[in-house]
Parts: structure tokens; sequence; C-alpha cells
């Protein structure tokens, strides 16, 4: 079962918690989210050829994430892989026989940062996925400036300053 948990209420990365059999549409979820965390038992796939289709749509948000020549495999041969694999393959980001405390642990190095620069962080990432080099590289210069605008930047760096841990907002 793959169930999809925000690290807070408001816009943060999405986070994969994979405990089961993550297959066919269910691996195009969890290429949509920022992170994963998988059970060592988890185990993941795109069986479609099997009942003589292809995981088209899938494909386009996995080609980005993993090697062209293992998706092709996968896609072409149906055949389950490990979450031990699905980690190698970078198609995960830890795997753990506790899941949850995996995730826990995951979460909790993520609260404690700047809301706003990881909301605005994310979407500088995806926005450039796209683009040549030179657009990338204008694009991301533009958008340092707004990064500094921030309540939470004018605290982080005013919290470095004092030597004390930051109290972020979110703006």
């Amino acid at each position: 079962a793959l169930l999809l948990r925000a690290a807070q209420a408001s816009q943060v990365p999405l986070i994969a918690r994979v405990n089961g059999a993550c297959m066919a549409g269910g691996m195009g979820l969890l290429a949509m989210c920022d992170m994963a965390v998988a059970a060592s038992h988890a185990v993941f796939g795109l069986p479609e050829v099997k009942v003589g289709v292809f995981p088209a749509q899938v494909m386009t948000v996995l080609q980005r994430l993993v090697p062209r020549r293992q998706l092709v495999e996968w896609s072409l041969c149906g055949e389950p892989i490990s979450a031990q694999d699905a980690l190698a393959f970078g198609l995960v980001n830890h795997v753990a026989d506790d899941l949850d405390a995996k995730l826990q642990w995951l979460l909790d190095r993520l609260l404690d940062k700047s809301p706003a620069a990881i909301r605005r962080g994310l979407y500088l990432m995806k926005k450039i996925e796209t683009m040549a080099f030179e657009e990338s590289m204008s694009f991301t210069e533009s958008q340092i400036a707004l990064f500094a605008m921030t309540d939470d930047a004018r605290e982080g760096q005013a919290a470095f300053r004092e030597k004390r841990a930051p109290k972020f907002k979110g703006r």
C-alpha cells in the first residue's frame, strides 16, 4: 500500500511510505513524491506487459527518476523488484525494517527547517527540470533574491548571528 504523507499541513514535500506492493500506477504516484521510504519487504514493479498493456503514463514520471535502461527492463519484463533494488536505483531514499521510525527520522530532519525555503525550493526544482542550462541558470539567479526576501530568511540569518535555533514561521 502506498501512503502519501505531508510533513506538515501546509505545502511541504510529499513523502511516499511504501509498506507492501507498489505496482503500476502506484509507481507513478511514488515517482511524483519528493522522497520515499520503503519497508524492507516492499516490492515494486511495472507488471502491465503481463496483461497486454504498457506503463505508458507512468514512464513520464519515472524517466527522470531512474536510469533509462533500468526503466526499459522494468517495463518490458514486468518483473517485481525488491526494496533494496529500488534503493539502489534511486526509486526510494531509504529502506528500513521499522518503516514508521525511519519515516519519523526523515520528517524530524525536515520539520525544523524553513517552510518558506522548502516550499520555494521545491517549486524551483520542479520548474528547472525541463529548462535548458542557460535558462535554468537565469531563472535560479532570479529566484535567489526571492528566497532572501522572506521572513524565514531574515529569521534564519539573525538566528545564525545570535547563535540560536531559528523560529521559522513559513513566510
